[in-house]
């Protein structure tokens, strides 16, 4: 009797030890993210919005970024990755569209809002899609597709289906070595000014006087990544390779899910032939449309890179999830910096 006593007690304390997964809310607002009506996405006390220099681009729609890190609690500053967050922390991330991108007053659509939970046993990745009357947004892990239309910049009326991932699919981006983790919230990204309500702050600066990150002390002494489409903000060479790491470098990188494909596109990539120059494909079947090298110095048109970053066609382009439309002037960015390669 003692012993099987002994056996059901130590079983326990196994069971006890292996972390349990906690199962998701059903409807966003149950997270109290927010505070007063949800869908103007105003952060609780205990939820800090930040955006990136450089973000991923994802069909035009405009991104709500907030962090939220159990009480007590700090990131570890990383200078060339994404922070440490510790366990309890969420990363939230509201995709939207402005009815009409020259006028903002017009409104706009609250389309998903994207969770990553850092549990015990590692990251977890939910979707919430937002009703039509804009109240709430309800977990989805199958993904979806919603028709949506927008006004944009120049006055075009564009139309499209924008589709929502589903579960297995965050893992296509989301991915180091086989293992769930965030791409954006680092150093390079987060070194900027951001719009608070209380007035414009450094991020850095800002998350260090909140008790939010711990390891940095010096915010001049972290590296900062360029704005894309502002040339104040660096040199050509640098933006394009700013562009290319966020939208590109989450699989192009040793451990990304293309990596052996032999094309490390990550901002920290010194050689030139990983970064593609004159580098030939190691299995690109259709989608090298018979040209020989993924960076041809001086040729954009002749760069498998550009090839396959301007198509639609699924089975051609890149990044090849969750993009419907092409990034032109990102990609134009992009044969610029290849068309000034000596």
């Amino acid at each position: 009797m003692r012993l099987t006593c002994l056996a059901g007690l130590l079983a326990a304390l196994l069971a006890s030890a292996i972390p349990q997964a906690t199962a998701p809310h059903e409807q966003l607002s149950a997270y109290g993210f927010f505070t007063g009506d949800i869908a103007r996405q105003l952060p609780a006390a205990d939820v800090t919005p930040y955006q990136l220099n450089t973000p991923l681009f994802s069909d035009y729609a405009e991104k709500l970024r907030f962090v939220r890190l159990p009480p007590g609690t700090k990131a570890t500053y990383n200078s060339d990755s994404v922070f440490s967050f510790p366990v309890g922390t969420t990363l939230i991330k509201t995709f939207y569209y402005p009815h009409d991108f020259r006028d903002p007053s017009k409104g706009r659509r609250l389309m998903e809002t994207r969770l990553l939970i850092h549990e015990a046993n590692g990251w977890k990745a939910w979707t919430y899609i937002w009703n039509a009357e804009q109240t709430d947004a309800y977990l989805e892990v199958a993904g979806d597709k919603q028709p949506v239309q927008f006004v944009d910049p120049k006055g075009k009326t564009v139309s499209f289906d924008y589709i929502v991932p589903n579960q297995n699919q965050c893992k296509g981006c989301h991915n180091t070595y086989e293992v769930l983790t965030p791409i954006g919230p680092g150093a390079r990204q987060l070194n900027g000014d951001f719009a608070y309500a209380r007035g414009k702050e450094n991020q850095l600066q800002h998350w260090i006087k909140a008790g939010l990150l711990s390891g940095l002390d010096d915010v001049s002494r972290a590296p900062k990544a360029p704005v894309w489409n502002d040339p104040q903000s660096g040199t050509l060479e640098a933006r394009a390779r700013t562009w290319l790491d966020i939208n590109c470098a989450h699989c192009h990188k040793p451990g990304g899910p293309a990596s052996t494909s032999g094309l490390f596109l990550q901002i920290a990539e010194k050689d030139p032939t990983k970064m593609g120059v004159m580098k030939t494909p190691v299995a690109a079947g259709r989608g090298a449309a018979n040209l020989l090298y993924d960076i041809v110095p001086g040729h954009p048109d002749q760069s498998i890179l550009v090839y396959r970053m301007l198509s639609t066609d699924p089975g051609i382009m890149m990044p090849e999830l969750s993009r419907k439309l092409t990034h032109h002037e990102g990609i134009a960015l992009v044969q610029e910096w290849i068309k000034k390669m000596k």
